[in-house]
């Protein structure tokens, strides 16, 4: 099933355990964001998701070529935080009618994904530095940039446009 935390006895095992952690995240926000592209309704917002998907596929990829690079497995650990976030996001996202709160909302779900992610990449970049993979740093370090760049999107777009039409 994967790493449980009896089997982290290295920073190389924290490693793998946290890139699987963070490729079952990406894996499970590729399968999310086609919902939220379908409930947004601010033409820019639903544009914004649909680039991000494909950012996220490429996430991916990215991490597949990550474990390539290290010699393991693609495979996924359960994240149970990410599911929360998840989870949540459809909860609130259920509850709005009105269509402009409800685009508020999508982008509040959608920063608390890109902020879980962001932490997740940071992490595994100092961790791949310090395990002497720059390799692996560099391509994390894509996806961390592509996620700071949606998450200030998603910024721009609540503060000039979605919450003042909400409010």
């Amino acid at each position: 099933m994967g790493f449980f935390s009896k089997d982290i006895k290295t920073l190389e095992d924290l490693f793998v355990h946290t890139l699987r952690d963070i490729y079952y995240a990406e894996r499970q926000i590729v399968a999310g964001l086609p919902k939220m592209i379908d409930k947004s309704t601010a033409p820019d917002l639903k544009a914004g998701f649909e680039q991000h998907l494909r950012e996220t596929e490429a996430h991916v990829e990215r991490l597949e070529e990550v474990f390539d690079m290290c010699g393991f497995e693609a495979k996924e650990v359960d994240c149970p935080a990410i599911d929360g976030i998840l989870e949540e996001a459809d909860e609130v996202s259920g509850e709005v009618d009105d269509k402009l709160v409800l685009d508020a909302a999508l982008i509040a779900s959608a920063q608390a994904v890109e902020h879980y992610e962001i932490t997740r990449y940071g992490t595994l970049i100092a961790w791949a530095k310090q395990l002497g993979r720059q390799d692996c740093a560099d391509l994390l370090a894509q996806n961390l940039a592509e996620e700071e760049a949606a998450d200030r999107k998603l910024t721009g777009l609540a503060e000039s446009r979605v919450n003042p039409q909400a409010a």
